[in-house]
């Protein structure tokens, strides 16, 4: 899910986080537990930050989680509460990512800036999209949502393309949830610790690398 430039020991810092992400919802409550963990590895130091003007999701899923690994140094160990959130399909719309590394030896801060999907008709496309999600601001439209499902309970049986806790993860059973049919987040604003899915189209991809200053996408 990200790349990692090297060239000395500090040059570490540099991981590049190359899979962008868009969360689903506004605001959440999230039933943490100890030893659950949201990501299926060990999350990088540094989070990331993603804006997009409108996504569309189908079957739509919630959980509180948390996400664990080293800080930017690979020394400490560290963990984040998170937000997951899935979709078994998602477009996205004008997709911005960004994240900064500080102090990189001769070059000081390092900016990396992406973007894809900037024609309305060219989406971004993702499917068994799971995003671990620690700060959102969006408008949201949900239709057909339950809120306050056990986290165990989310997949609809008999319901194609269903979804539920992601394969491979840990969560609590009986934790707190929240699943709907279909999700509509417009003006998004998140920061996340990580990112996965089955597959991940990238129309009109663009990568760009800014020295010794920050440039996010918000």
């Amino acid at each position: 899910m990200g790349s990692q430039v090297r060239g000395g020991t500090r040059w570490k810092r540099f991981a590049l986080v190359m899979v962008p992400s868009v969360a689903a919802t506004a605001a959440v409550g999230i039933g943490l537990a100890q030893g659950a963990l949201a990501a299926s590895f060990s999350v990088s130091g540094q989070s990331f930050k993603v804006s997009t003007d409108r996504l569309e999701g189908e079957n739509f899923v919630q959980y509180g989680s948390v996400a664990v690994g080293k800080d930017i140094e690979g020394e400490k160990d560290q963990a984040h509460a998170v937000a997951v959130s899935g979709f078994s399909d998602a477009k996205i719309t004008n997709m911005c990512q960004s994240v900064v590394t500080p102090k990189v030896p001769l070059l000081g801060n390092v900016s990396l800036m992406l973007n894809a999907g900037t024609n309305p008709k060219k989406p971004v496309v993702a499917t068994n999209l799971y995003l671990d999600v620690a700060e959102l601001d969006a408008d949201a439209d949900f239709e057909d949502i339950d809120i306050g499902v056990a986290a165990g309970s989310l997949q609809k049986k008999g319901k194609p393309g269903s979804i539920g806790i992601q394969p491979g993860t840990q969560a609590k059973q009986g934790g707190f949830a929240q699943r709907a049919d279909k999700a509509v987040l417009t003006n998004v604003k998140q920061t996340a610790w990580a990112t996965t899915a089955g597959t991940f189209k990238l129309s009109d991809l663009k990568l760009r690398l800014h020295t010794g200053e920050i440039k996010e996408c918000f």
